[in-house]
């Protein structure tokens, strides 16, 4: 176990291509369900902006050939990306986490940032890491050892060792997909809406 923990940014790293942003979308399934619920708690408008985007984003894996505009995406996502000065509850920062790494897998695509992967990898590990010393959960010392944080960095190795050994990029990301919903939650430990995760 320790040595995922020290080396999973660094695999993450070594992915390329279609691999890195399968990896991305994969973890942004475990994260977008937490943007959903900041969104029915807040009221917010345009609640799926996320979702749609993130569904573009498995399409063009599965769909090579699609012309999506990714720029006009990023741009989308960026407008729904919530302010925390706007809000007072702790599920805004899982949100902006959500909004952030969807941003990345973007510009990962748009070939902007090639470490958008790396950016997505930490940002899952780091909303789970805040909530569990917000909700008083665990603390600086042992939040590596909290089951909630431990499962997290077993999914990332999981997906990475699948992807490492894959070759067929098609049923690669229908399979990471799906190893990532396995358990049905999301990485802080909330129950996806299924309809949602399969639209």
């Amino acid at each position: 176990m320790m040595s995922n923990k020290l080396n999973t940014f660094a695999r993450v790293r070594e992915l390329e291509g279609w691999k890195a942003v399968a990896f991305s979308a994969a973890l942004l399934e475990r994260m977008v369900p937490n943007y959903e619920l900041f969104c029915a708690a807040a009221n917010v408008e345009d609640d799926n902006v996320l979702r749609k985007c993130l569904n573009l984003i498995w399409e063009s894996l599965l769909s090579p050939k699609s012309k999506i505009n990714f720029s006009l995406q990023l741009e989308k996502v960026e407008e729904a990306t919530p302010d925390t000065a706007d809000h007072d509850s702790f599920g805004v920062y899982p949100a902006i986490d959500a909004a952030i790494g969807v941003a990345a897998c973007l510009n990962l695509l748009l070939k902007q940032d090639m470490q958008g992967a790396v950016v997505i990898s930490k940002l899952s590990q780091g909303s789970v890491e805040n909530y569990l010393l917000a909700m008083g959960e665990a603390n600086e010392d042992n939040v590596r050892a909290h089951p909630l944080m431990e499962f997290e960095i077993e999914v990332q190795a999981q997906l990475l060792d699948y992807l490492n050994r894959a070759s067929h990029q098609k049923d690669a990301c229908k399979q990471v997909k799906e190893l990532a919903l396995e358990e049905g939650i999301s990485n802080l430990g909330i129950v996806i809406d299924d309809e949602a995760a399969n639209s």
